[in-house]
């Protein structure tokens, strides 16, 4: 591998290393200790909803949903806490911790399996079917909390046996916020998902050249369904968490998430066509939004002009890695027009 494609290759990790020695040398206060862990859990939110958003993309497809499926899960954990009115009765229901985790988590992972039924069985296009979903999502959000935020009720009640949702979701183990530890965990499992496992070589393949993974025996319709699935689980932790740590459920939870998602897996190196990408190159996409948003706060950058700034390094993400594709593809038709002039016998002339 020669130098520059090696940068190329590693334009992330360098975009990384350049904005924090940018923001280090513009703010004293850049690499303060708190100031590393607020972005870190900052960056777990993206990070976790990417890392379902790169199994998507891996495949060629799009999730326009997983935004309104955080507010959606945080709203459905809200009213949970809130309590359920047993039909038939006068009694009202308070669930257990644990099973809130499990019904809101479930709700995501059925909006990632509506999605993917959608679009695997019916053949429907990924773009629209979760775009519709993210319009249902969002309204199904405000029918649940009526114009009212749940702010009080997530604490629960000794009495109800409903405590104990803060002391695990805003807890810190070892100093870094729960939301970084699930990060990790997840980045793990994914990677073995992918490197390790038959479904990681399935989502690769069928990402590449669908109809040739199908006529050689991979369950394109299951990896495409499954795929949804666990992005809407991952929509489902990262509500949770957020409602834990703004203390709140509220309407606009998780508003242009999804947004911030794919940017992560695009600066990753990632293609939109699918079939290329890494969960390490995820992960420091999402650090780099993180401690870009982050420095242009710090140094006092409008906040239209962060957006302005966040936009343009995306769209030079996506053009240095249009840029690479090209050069990759003219050096292989190189290297097969020269194996040709290789292969071909010369003709000696013969004398009249």
């Amino acid at each position: 591998m020669t130098l520059s494609s090696a940068l190329v290759e590693g334009r992330a990790l360098l975009a990384l290393i350049l904005i924090i020695a940018v923001f280090a040398l513009l703010s004293d206060n850049y690499l303060d200790p708190g100031n590393l862990v607020t972005i870190t859990k900052q960056v777990a939110f993206n990070a976790i909803l990417a890392l379902g958003m790169l199994m998507v993309i891996l495949n060629g497809g799009i999730d326009l949903s997983v935004g309104s499926t955080v507010g959606l899960t945080g709203a459905v954990a809200g009213n949970l806490f809130r309590g359920l009115d047993l039909p038939l009765t006068q009694a009202i229901m308070f669930p257990q911790v644990w099973v809130i985790v499990v019904i809101s988590v479930g709700v995501g992972a059925l909006v990632g399996y509506v999605n993917g039924l959608l679009i695997s069985r019916l053949r429907l296009a990924p773009f629209i079917v979760t775009l519709g979903m993210l319009y249902v999502g969002r309204g199904l959000t405000e029918v649940l909390l009526d114009g009212q935020n749940i702010t009080n009720e997530l604490r629960g009640q000794e009495g109800l046996g409903n405590t104990g949702f803060f002391e695990v979701f805003a807890s810190r183990p070892l100093g870094l916020p729960i939301s970084a530890w699930v990060m990790i965990v997840l980045a793990i499992l994914a990677s073995i998902l992918l490197v390790r496992s038959p479904f990681g070589r399935w989502l690769y393949a069928s990402g590449s050249n669908e109809r040739a993974a199908e006529l050689s025996g991979v369950p394109v319709t299951r990896v495409k369904t499954r795929i949804y699935v666990i992005a809407g689980t991952c929509a489902g932790i990262v509500g949770l968490l957020q409602i834990a740590n703004i203390s709140s459920a509220t309407a606009d939870l998780g508003q242009f998430y999804e947004l911030n998602a794919i940017a992560a897996v695009v600066i990753g190196g990632a293609a939109l066509s699918g079939g290329r990408g890494t969960v390490k190159g995820t992960i420091i996409g999402a650090f780099v939004i993180g401690f870009l948003a982050n420095g242009l706060v710090i140094v006092g950058v409008s906040p239209f002009w962060q957006q302005v700034i966040t936009g343009a390094v995306i769209i030079l993400a996506v053009a240095v890695d249009r840029i690479q594709q090209i050069a990759q593809n003219r050096a292989a038709a190189r290297r097969a027009a020269a194996e040709v002039r290789a292969k071909t016998p010369t003709t000696a002339s013969t004398p009249a």
